[in-house]
């Protein structure tokens, strides 16, 4: 590994400098243009106490004035990430929300419009909500509908993830939500015990839903999203919505689920405290989330030749 410091230039082009001090643009990415940037959230533009890196706020406002998007996508719904946005600086950029499920922004009257969006199959939605209560009573079930946050009841798992988030879940039937012909699903939020999420996990994989994907966030959060969502897809439909070629894009992120955007975009950045095997697979490993990583020019690990 050797140590460069990488600047976006104006042209939105890549320079870096090597150890002696010299700038030199990198052969592989002479002809590369940075149109695009999509960043992971936690862990990536948020620190270890959960904020954002005041360095980041001000090379926002350089990329905007080179036209250069910088837009968010995590796990997180819209309400709950729309205030980072606003701290950025970039609410007037789209957010992909639920890892993708759902892309879009608020207009100036505070409504969510949607550019793209994935929802999980009604059919399959049902028969989720069936099989956890019938199998697993302890399960919380959350619904995450646009930037609405549903449950049956606030229990002790909707509790603490609403002290995470600041949102308020709505309480209702859920069988009632999902027997409405115009209500989508962008995501459930499934939370229990280790043993209990653990085991839905496992009967999930057999239990034929064919156009669900299922994803462990923590030990005890299970996920469900569409099977067609991921920030892959997302940094493919917003190279697409932005007119930037996917070569022109770049993905920086510090976890699992952002390897596949750090995989398919032009140029891949992973953070220094993602592991190992996202480090491996990315163009640049940056420095952490608390040493400035995040910033467009900052301290990059090469892979070695």
């Amino acid at each position: 590994m050797e140590t460069a410091l990488v600047l976006v230039e104006s042209d939105g082009s890549i320079r870096f400098r090597k150890k002696d001090g010299e700038w030199e643009r990198m052969v592989y990415l002479e002809k590369k243009q940075i149109g695009f940037i999509l960043s992971d959230i936690d862990g990536t533009i948020l620190d270890h106490k959960h904020q954002i890196d005041l360095d980041l706020i001000e090379e926002i406002k350089r990329l905007k004035q080179q036209a250069i998007p910088f837009v968010l996508a995590s796990a997180r719904s819209p309400k709950g990430m729309l205030p980072i946005a606003q701290e950025l600086g970039i609410e007037d950029w789209p957010l992909a929300c639920y890892n993708g499920a759902l892309i879009g922004g608020y207009d100036q009257k505070g409504t969510l419009v949607p550019i793209f969006s994935h929802e999980v199959k009604k059919a399959e939605a049902k028969t989720l909500v069936a099989r956890i209560k019938a199998d697993f009573p302890g399960v919380s079930i959350n619904v995450y509908s646009g930037d609405q946050w549903y449950c049956e009841r606030v229990d002790q798992w909707a509790r603490a993830e609403a002290a995470i988030t600041k949102e308020t879940p709505v309480e209702t039937s859920l069988e009632q939500l999902l027997a409405q012909e115009a209500f989508e699903v962008h995501k459930f939020l499934l939370i229990g015990t280790t043993a209990e999420i653990q085991a839905l996990h496992a009967a999930c994989q057999n239990a034929g839903f064919l156009e669900s994907a299922f994803y462990l966030s923590k030990e005890n959060y299970l996920e469900v999203t569409h099977q067609a969502v991921g920030k892959d897809k997302a940094l493919n439909e917003l190279a697409a919505y932005f007119q930037v070629p996917l070569a022109q894009t770049l993905a920086i992120g510090d976890n699992f689920n952002d390897l596949p955007m750090i995989a398919s975009a032009g140029i891949g950045v992973a953070m220094e405290n993602a592991p190992e095997l996202v480090k491996a697979k990315a163009d640049f490993v940056t420095a952490s989330n608390t040493d400035h990583g995040a910033v467009s020019y900052t301290h990059l690990t090469l892979p070695t030749t």
